[in-house]
């Protein structure tokens, strides 16, 4: 009787049911490891939610084996301004929505929420609820200064009081402590507006003190932006904290090709020691509520406060010529860049700009009339709009600029519902579609890291963002041929294509292009090894 014919039978059983090397490889893909560097071809071992190994994975097991060939295999994209977390606390898109559809198929693995200077207060309590109820990716979050100051101080254009001053600290302290990732603003909104930079810079020195983030929507965006990232940079300088101007852009036609004088300042102030960053995102249109076009004296108060103002005449004219000189100032004169996306107290006006619905009502296109227009739909309730106002090279200058990330400023819209901008569906795919395949503009390898690397290192997160040994396995393969937003202006209810498989932790959301229905999203906290 030979040897083998000895050993016991579970001895036996044992050699023969030996455990697999990796719960997954993905093989023969070509590699873009969000470094910058060149591509490359390897398989990816993957172990308990992270990258075990890479390189000649042939002779060694997995659970599962995944093809890539003619495929790239990048890391996950992260979002560093997301308004996945917009809405009340159990409201919000991510927990509506928490298959994150239109992030998945863009390969989005991880969106930062809380920008603008709007986020929930408890910060701790809404990551402890994603610990429960995890979204298919991962979510951060950032503290909202304009949240903060509405509840210490109120929507009013008043100073802060010093005792004020330590309470709305004492939120930024606690809220870094429960994971945020820093300081979001929104002083182009009110009440973050009131704000002055002293007491920014003051709210930024416990963000600093946890080499957190403060990302910031400038005061001004148009004919003041070089006085608004010069604020940015003065927080950074006082306070020690690294900043980060967030979708960075320049509005106004007369200003087109000025991109370039904000991008000098933020490399001086890099120069001289300052950690400052920008993220853009990839369209020539942004998007916010209409109340934009009027100015922040009128929203003293909040809302209800700006429609009691339109309803008394005298301060109604008073209005009317401040949006009159808006719209040619900020976006050319030309009531067809402002478009209505959603209207809540009347979809029918969805999709239309001011231009559309003075033809309707038989009224010539006018800038006074747009104006009119804009105060009624701002007096029956307001609509998010979206607005045509920014060139194309400029948009290109930004883009290049060596610390720009990309990121999407949309979030997890409900399919059919208004006509939102495209960005929520197209603008990691548009990047890797139009500015690198189509224009040329950037090398994948370079839109990659833009996407990964990059905001990792603004967000510390030190386990993501790179294809290396160690790191999370948060993954997308696309096909660089075929990747597409197809999300349009007027049309934008239309998922990305070409992105074939994403995986959260070495967890399958999406798998040869169908949603796994799974959510191993993690809730980031900074500085945590999620």
């Amino acid at each position: 009787m030979g040897f083998m014919n000895k050993l016991p039978i579970v001895f036996l059983f044992l050699l023969g049911c030996s455990s697999p090397d990796f719960d997954l490889i993905v093989e023969h893909g070509t590699v873009i490891d969000g470094s910058g560097k060149d591509r490359f071809i390897a398989d990816l071992g993957v172990k308990n939610g992270i990258i075990a190994d890479i390189g000649d994975l042939s002779q060694k097991t997995a659970t599962e084996r995944v093809d890539a060939t003619g495929l790239v295999v990048a890391p996950g994209f992260i979002d560093i301004h997301s308004h996945a977390t917009s809405g009340s606390f159990n409201g919000s898109d991510v927990v509506r929505r928490p298959d994150a559809e239109s992030y998945v198929r863009q390969g989005v693995t991880t969106a930062m929420g809380g920008q603008d200077g709007s986020s929930m207060l408890d910060i701790g309590s809404f990551l402890d609820s994603l610990d429960v109820h995890p979204a298919a990716i991962n979510i951060g979050v950032f503290i909202g200064h304009g949240s903060i100051r509405s509840a210490i101080v109120g929507e009013e254009n008043i100073p802060v009081t010093s005792e004020q001053l330590t309470q709305m600290t004492s939120m930024v302290e606690a809220a870094m402590k429960d994971g945020a990732f820093g300081l979001s603003s929104g002083l182009e909104y009110t009440p973050g507006a009131f704000a002055n930079v002293s007491e920014l810079v003051e709210l930024s020195r416990p963000v600093a003190a946890k080499n957190g983030l403060y990302i910031s929507h400038i005061r001004d965006e148009g004919g003041r932006l070089l006085e608004s990232v010069g604020e940015v940079l003065e927080v950074g300088r006082s306070a020690g904290a690294r900043v980060q101007v967030t979708h960075h852009k320049l509005i106004g036609k007369s200003r087109w090709g000025g991109a370039s004088a904000s991008l000098a300042l933020l490399d001086e102030a890099i120069a001289e020691g300052v950690d400052a960053a920008s993220d853009q995102y990839p369209y020539t249109a942004s998007s916010t509520g209409l109340t934009i076009l009027f100015p922040t004296w009128s929203k003293d108060g909040g809302f209800e406060a700006l429609v009691d103002r339109l309803n008394d005449p005298t301060i109604r004219k008073q209005i009317r010529a401040e949006v009159i000189q808006h719209i040619n100032a900020e976006r050319g004169g030309d009531p067809a860049t402002i478009v209505a996306a959603r209207c809540e107290f009347d979809s029918s006006f969805n999709g239309k700009s001011l231009a559309d619905i003075l033809t309707e009502r038989g009224l010539p296109i006018t800038v006074p009339g747009a104006a009119d227009v804009a105060i009624e739909l701002v007096s029956a309730g307001s609509c998010s709009g979206v607005f045509h106002s920014m060139s194309p090279d400029d948009v290109e200058t930004i883009m290049l600029h060596s610390k720009t990330s990309i990121s999407s400023d949309g979030g997890i819209p409900a399919m059919n519902e208004g006509v939102p901008h495209p960005r929520s569906y197209g603008a990691f795919a548009r990047v890797l579609a139009y500015y690198v395949r189509e224009k040329g503009v950037m090398t994948l390898e370079l839109a990659v890291y833009k996407m990964t690397s990059l905001p990792a290192s603004q967000l510390n997160l030190e386990d993501r963002g790179k294809i290396a040994v160690g790191y999370v396995a948060d993954l997308t393969v696309f096909d660089p041929e075929t990747i597409q937003d197809q999300a349009l202006f007027g049309d934008p209810h239309h998922y990305a294509t070409g992105v074939r498989d994403v995986w959260v932790s070495g967890i399958p959301v999406l798998k040869n292009a169908v949603m796994s229905g799974t959510h191993p999203g993690k809730a980031l906290r900074h500085h945590s090894q999620q």
